[in-house]
């Protein structure tokens, strides 16, 4: 079940086993993907996992074929058409992967199209273990990992956005009122604009996720009570 023969002429039987195994793990990651609603889902899984197992499968035929020519003739390389599966593969991750403002997305969609490429190209070889395993591997990341993640500890960023009046709090003292609030100054950046008299700050803030609904209320309440404060803005950090 580990290696089949890949110089040995493929039957009926051994072509649909190789396309069972890429069918089932495109169907079970394809699952995860289409429960979230990403654009790239079960339709799409399935059809790289297979696509890449049809396209190894008629890698090695080539190959096989170019053993029973005469010596001394060209045999083409079986890894060839593997590398160009994945190098079109990467067109269509990219394409899986959205940015909404500082927000990114399908990172992980694009990570499963590539996956399961693999598997497919694996399955489509021959090698049954190596694809069980990869696919036992990524169903544990994709369907337990989450869970995990939940009690992992992550921190939050956050950009905090003051417009106040040229006469109001110093930076200084408005960085030693977001620290004593619980949150941790990355970075700030200042815009002055004299003819309006006002000034515009914007804090890259962190803390801890769990955090972020209790310390968001208390961040605009003490920045709020600040002299000469006219606006203050929170949003994620680019």
């Amino acid at each position: 079940m580990a290696f089949l023969n890949p110089v040995a002429a493929l039957d009926f039987k051994e072509v649909m086993i190789r396309i069972g195994f890429a069918l089932a793990a495109g169907l079970i990651l394809g699952l995860e993907r289409e429960s979230h609603g990403r654009a790239a889902g079960l339709k799409t899984t399935i059809l790289a996992c297979v696509a890449s197992c049809l396209a190894m499968i008629l890698s090695e035929d080539f190959y096989r074929e170019s053993l029973n020519q005469a010596a001394g003739m060209f045999r083409p390389d079986r890894a060839r058409l593997a590398a160009g599966i994945l190098t079109g593969i990467g067109f269509l991750g990219a394409g899986a992967i959205i940015r909404q403002g500082t927000l990114v997305r399908g990172v992980t969609t694009a990570a499963v199209l590539w996956f399961i490429t693999i598997l497919g190209l694996a399955f489509g070889s021959g090698h049954l273990l190596i694809g069980v395993i990869g696919t036992v591997i990524a169903i544990i990341a994709l369907f337990a990992l989450p869970h995990m993640e939940q009690h992992v500890k992550k921190d939050y960023y956050v950009t905090v956005t003051m417009v106040m009046g040229l006469n109001g709090m110093s930076d200084d003292e408005i960085r030693k009122r977001l620290e004593a609030v619980g949150v941790r100054v990355q970075r700030v950046a200042l815009d002055y604009d004299l003819s309006a008299s006002n000034r515009t700050l914007h804090w890259d803030v962190k803390m801890r996720r769990n955090e972020v609904f209790t310390l968001s209320r208390q961040v605009v309440e003490s920045l709020t009570a600040c002299p000469g404060v006219s606006r203050v803005k929170w949003g994620l950090s680019a």
